[in-house]
């Protein structure tokens, strides 16, 4: 990663039974954060990226979808979380967000997104947030089934220039 990215915490996933990764107590130093990850799941269900334990319909997300032969496009609103999900693999491949300008306390916070599941399909997706709240716990869950041991996330952090 660049100078300017600085490792916040990296997770692996040992076990069957983890739904959701967590990165708690997130340092409210840098100007934005990035989520990088190597995810398998369980089952092909829906994934979601949540802020600060918010389970509530406060999301909203529109998401791009291409293989090679085909393209689709979703919206989402009044989500339970920006949805992760783009495909029909289990195996999600490369994923990058960048949660952008997480400490702010007077707009909402928008996610940027991108799986690069290069045997199968590419997706780019934006996500909405709508709460003025500084994040501070970043959580990756499933919908139903496990995370699949050996996935792996870092959170990074952006320092200011």
């Amino acid at each position: 990663m660049p100078a300017t990215y600085e490792p916040i915490s990296t997770q692996t996933v040992s076990g069957t039974s983890t739904s959701t990764v967590t990165f708690s107590s997130v340092p409210q130093t840098y100007t934005d954060l990035v989520l990088v990850s190597a995810i398998t799941q369980s089952a092909d269900v829906a994934s979601y990226l949540r802020f600060n334990s918010d389970t509530g319909t406060n999301y909203s997300r529109t998401r791009l979808v291409g293989t090679g032969s085909s393209a689709t496009s979703a919206r989402g609103t009044n989500d339970v979380g920006i949805e992760f999900y783009f495909g029909t693999l289990t195996n999600l491949g490369n994923t990058i967000w960048q949660i952008n300008n997480y400490s702010n306390t007077t707009t909402y916070k928008t996610a940027l997104g991108r799986i690069n599941n290069t045997f199968d399909w590419l997706g780019a997706s934006v996500g909405l947030w709508r709460s003025t709240a500084a994040i501070s716990t970043v959580s990756y869950t499933v919908s139903s089934g496990y995370i699949v041991a050996g996935s792996t996330l870092t959170l990074y952090g952006i320092k200011a220039a």
